[in-house]
């Protein structure tokens, strides 16, 4: 039979490896689970602060945060730029135009209808984003116009409309191949790195190639 010494050493020994048990089992696991989704939560956060709005986050594909989008669409480039264009029209041999010179303003960026997902894997990111786009392009009111007429084939008012539209629409050729949509996805990149980079993580930025097609669909013919 066991001694009352020995059986208190017996108990003492159980109840330490229970401890033990608990604190390696439960309680650190919790713990680093806790500390992760703290961290996570910052991250949230942090791209708040930046963006103004908030991605979903989640750790080893469990959800942490749900994306919050109180605006449909983030510019994170917004470029003024001069153009110039010129109308032409010809009427029995009689030519006349119209130079319009202008400012716009481009805005380029994200459509926040489309999901935009933070998965984190230890101290590795994955950012996926909607590929970038064109969002608005605003006329700055400052046009002017140098008319020339034809011999008897004279400007009026309604060639100025005609001439305006074209005008309107040909800036917006040139923004779409102006590089501003990759400027404002530099831009995106570069603040998404910072965040990571403040945590002490990497970071991995993926594009949805569907993102702009789905876009696209939800405009109306």
């Amino acid at each position: 039979m066991f001694s009352s010494r020995k059986l208190i050493l017996w108990i003492v020994l159980l109840f330490t490896l229970c401890v033990a048990a608990y604190v390696l089992l439960v309680y650190i696991p919790q713990r680093m689970a806790q500390q992760a989704y703290d961290g996570a939560r910052q991250i949230g956060k942090d791209i708040r602060e930046a963006f103004q709005f908030t991605p979903e986050v989640r750790i080893n594909n469990t959800i942490v945060l749900q994306q919050q989008t109180p605006i449909f669409e983030l510019a994170t480039l917004s470029q003024k730029f001069r153009h110039e264009y010129e109308w032409v029209n010809t009427w029995l041999n009689s030519t006349k135009k119209i130079k319009i010179t202008g400012t716009f303003e481009a805005k380029a960026g994200f459509d926040l209808r489309q999901q935009i997902r933070v998965d984190i894997i230890e101290t590795h990111a994955i950012v996926t984003l909607p590929l970038p786009k064109l969002l608005s392009l605003q006329p700055q009111a400052d046009y002017t116009f140098e008319d020339e007429n034809g011999i008897w084939n004279w400007v009026d008012q309604e060639d100025r409309a005609k001439a305006l539209n074209a005008f309107t629409s040909d800036a917006q050729k040139y923004a779409d191949q102006a590089g501003f949509i990759n400027q404002a996805k530099v831009a995106a990149e570069e603040k998404m790195k910072a965040i990571f980079e403040a945590h002490d993580m990497t970071v991995e930025i993926r594009y949805d190639e569907n993102s702009l097609r789905d876009s696209k669909s939800q405009i109306p013919d």
